[in-house]
């Protein structure tokens, strides 16, 4: 007697089958799930779903359906604007190459800002609801402002914070802020949704955002984003207040947007690159 072809259950309406035809379809769909994964690390720029349909043999909504539930759990980004799909924050580790790669760019732009203005420079990253500082060169004078490296900081009460969320969409930024609320770090702390907003829009039209005893009562800290990255990241200059002044920080930010841009020129595809050849 001919058997005819066990049916996936992705093809299924239902998606029911036998226990043995659901043990079958767990397999595929890990097998599935770690192809559009290995698409993901494989690529810079991002992936469409035309592609992972083709690679993995699914049809464009059953793609969707895997690549949305993994941007539910953060290993997937969606670019909207360019209907792209790339690696996502739940995947990408701390020692992950993109980011190692960035920190290695980013290294030698913090250490001349620090040479020049003898203050912290920072890199951070947006992590779940709050900023990660990921690599940090310290002032040399004996009163500093500077966190550790693997700290985590507010969105809202940030210059960190605010450069990276003013390039976010506001249905995100609004998402994020109801999950961490907006406690007044400082009586100079922005603790509405609605100013934070008006602040983004500021930072959007300058091209950097400030943190003026926001996050503490005797710092000040300037902040770019790292816009050509895909990587939600900014860099910053951070002082005490005393000797960090507003008319320092104008001067910083002006060299904080031109090394960003540097930076930002693609790097991970340009050392990617350079590692491949």
């Amino acid at each position: 007697m001919a058997r005819g072809r066990k049916q996936d259950p992705e093809d299924s309406p239902s998606g029911a089958g036998s226990p043995e035809e659901e043990r079958d379809y767990s397999v595929r769909a890990v097998e599935r799930v770690c192809l559009i994964l290995n698409l993901l690390q494989e690529s810079v720029d991002g992936i469409t779903l035309n592609e992972v349909a083709q690679t993995t043999g699914l049809p464009k909504s059953s793609a969707f359906r895997y690549l949305w539930t993994l941007e539910n759990h953060r290993y997937v980004e969606r670019d909207e604007e360019h209907g792209l799909f790339r690696l996502g924050l739940g995947f990408v580790g701390m020692q992950s190459r993109h980011l190692e790669i960035l920190r290695e760019r980013a290294r030698p732009t913090l250490e001349s800002l620090r040479d020049e203005f003898g203050e912290t420079a920072n890199l951070g990253l947006l992590d779940g609801d709050r900023i990660i500082y990921i690599e940090i060169v310290e002032s040399r004078r004996g009163v500093r402002l500077a966190a550790a490296r693997g700290d985590h900081d507010y969105l809202h009460s940030t210059a960190l914070g605010k450069a990276i969320a003013a390039h976010l969409p506001e249905d995100r930024v609004r998402q994020l802020l109801e999950n961490t609320g907006l406690p007044a770090r400082t009586a100079n702390t922005i603790t509405s949704i609605d100013d934070y907003l008006d602040e983004l829009a500021k930072v959007r039209r300058v091209g950097y955002a400030v943190d003026n005893g926001e996050n503490e009562i005797d710092g000040r800290c300037v902040a770019a984003p790292l816009l050509a990255t895909h990587l939600p990241a900014a860099i910053s200059v951070s002082g005490p207040a005393s000797r960090f002044t507003m008319q320092d920080v104008k001067k910083v930010a002006k060299t904080l947007i031109d090394m960003a841009a540097e930076i930002a020129t693609n790097p991970v595809s340009a050392d990617l690159e350079a590692r491949k050849s």
